[in-house]
């Protein structure tokens, strides 16, 4: 797959489909008409000095209200990616919920049955330690693949109906007029001036749907181009935390049990902890690592758009998301820099540079440096419980609420596929980004000239950098004066840095 070619042909990654250009249409016609009538009431009430000067300015003002607004698109906080980019919606509540992907390189096999994978691992329903809410999330794909299941490079669309959604849960009790406490409720009511009771709207989990659906197309493009694999568990259900390898799990070793943790043991402390909780009518939070096997360096760019940025922003636009690290993240501040520092060396096998230890997650400078990328989530305990707690109504009056219905006690062993799936995006995302600009003219000069491959999967031309030693020891090998580049020694750094 030739991914330079695809993201260099993507020219547009807004309006992918008429639907959305007709919003922003309206949206351009409704900021011009109330820019027009600010300046005729402006007119009215300022000193008139000179009408041909307040005729041109009107027409400025038009044409920077008119060229801001046509570039409007989907929804403020919709949409997601700068090539292979994401638009979701729907509600929890509503017809159902989707996703339109722009993007996608064409020509890869694709099937429907790919997609649901990864939607049977995030759905509800799956043990008693998930909301018992009983959706199939079976998932359709509108647009963009072909009969045959090939990519076209058009807009996926992809959509999962709701079956099993109560809004009486919401509207016929008090949980219609309280905001319960912690939960978006009372913030999408202070910013929109309403809101979705039922289920919570936007900010339902369910609305993660369209992310999974899309991740898990993110997630084969990385496959079929480097072999790339991401893998995400549950590390820490408040203080059990587990003991895990992240060069060697497996997903099998994930979902072997229904917390979604690989180390076995942990899993049944883990599991019991939850449901200690879950039975007194509470809710537990926890951390869900994530690890992006075979990522090759280079992906990231600079200061705004550092690879652990992006990576940060995916995680933490997930629903009850609290925290992030990369890498040692807050634990690298009690090592010391010696301690910290990721020293290189040569792999004798391949000759590529790599890393001894893996402190940095994967990512120094923002790039990625080839080692597996490794990135901790924490998540909240969930804000809906069925415990009595003291709020405030919409009209301003204090009560007391207990929530009722089906939701989550923790969340953790459903986020896993999302926090996997907001990785993939951000991954082929940065790798699209990488062959648009730095692959463009292909580093063409020597061996020696480029810069040592870096990375798990890197390999050295030729192998790793051999010198001559000056001695004629008619190796075995024939290489008569040839080893290996070694240790010379310390090399002395002068560093003047800010």
């Amino acid at each position: 797959m030739n991914l330079k070619t695809a993201a260099l042909a993507i020219v547009s990654l807004s309006h992918c489909s008429t639907g959305f250009t007709n919003i922003s249409t309206n949206i351009s016609t409704k900021i011009n008409a109330n820019t027009n009538a600010y300046h005729r009431i402006s007119s009215r009430c300022s000193p008139s000095k000179s009408s041909k000067r307040s005729s041109s300015s009107r027409r400025s003002s038009n044409r920077r209200s008119h060229s801001s607004s046509s570039s409007l698109q989907m929804g403020t906080g919709n949409s997601f990616g700068r090539i292979f980019r994401i638009s979701t919606w729907g509600e929890s509540h509503g017809g159902g919920v989707g996703v339109t992907l722009d993007g996608c390189p064409p020509r890869i096999k694709l099937t429907r049955d790919e997609i649901q994978i990864d939607l049977d691992r995030r759905r509800p329903g799956q043990s008693r330690i998930t909301t018992p809410r009983n959706e199939a999330d079976a998932v359709e794909i509108l647009s963009g693949v072909t009969s045959e299941g090939i990519t076209t490079g058009t807009p996926i669309a992809m959509l999962v109906r709701n079956k099993d959604q109560r809004s009486g849960d919401y509207l016929e009790n008090d949980m219609s007029v309280a905001y319960r406490p912690s939960h978006a409720d009372a913030t999408y009511d202070a910013k929109y001036g309403v809101r979705a009771i039922a289920g919570g709207g936007r900010s339902s989990a369910r609305e993660t749907i369209g992310r999974v659906a899309a991740g898990a197309i993110a997630r084969k493009v990385l496959k079929q181009y480097n072999d790339i694999e991401i893998l995400g568990y549950v590390s820490k259900v408040q203080d059990i935390a587990c003991d895990v390898d992240d060069d060697t799990f497996t997903i099998e070793d994930v979902d072997a049990n229904i917390v979604r943790c690989p180390d076995q043991d942990a899993a049944v402390k883990m599991l019991a902890r939850i449901d200690e909780i879950r039975k007194a009518g509470n809710s537990i939070g926890g951390v869900v690592t994530c690890v992006a096997r075979n990522v090759p360096a280079g992906l990231g760019s600079p200061v705004f758009d550092k690879l652990e940025a992006d990576l940060a922003k995916a995680c933490m636009s997930i629903p009850a998301a609290k925290g992030f690290e990369s890498g040692d993240g807050f634990d690298g501040t009690l090592l010391s820099g010696k301690e910290h520092n990721d020293e290189f060396y040569i792999d004798p096998q391949t000759g590529a540079t790599r890393t001894v230890t893996n402190r940095s997650g994967g990512i120094q400078g923002g790039i990625s440096n080839g080692e597996n990328i490794v990135v901790h989530v924490a998540f909240k305990p969930t804000s809906t419980i069925g415990q009595v707690q003291k709020t405030v109504t919409r009209d301003g009056r204090e009560v007391e609420l207990r929530g009722k219905g089906r939701h989550d006690p923790c969340v953790l062993p459903r986020a896993v596929p999302m926090v996997e799936a907001m990785v993939a995006l951000t991954l082929v995302d940065a790798l699209m980004m990488q062959q648009a600009q730095c692959d463009l003219f292909p580093n063409e000069g020597t061996v020696d000239e480029r810069p040592n491959p870096m990375g798990v999967t890197a390999v050295r031309e030729g192998g790793p950098k051999m010198v001559t030693d000056g001695n004629a020891d008619n190796d075995a090998d024939g290489n008569d004066g040839v080893v290996a580049a070694t240790n010379d020694g310390p090399i002395s750094q002068q560093i003047d840095e800010e």
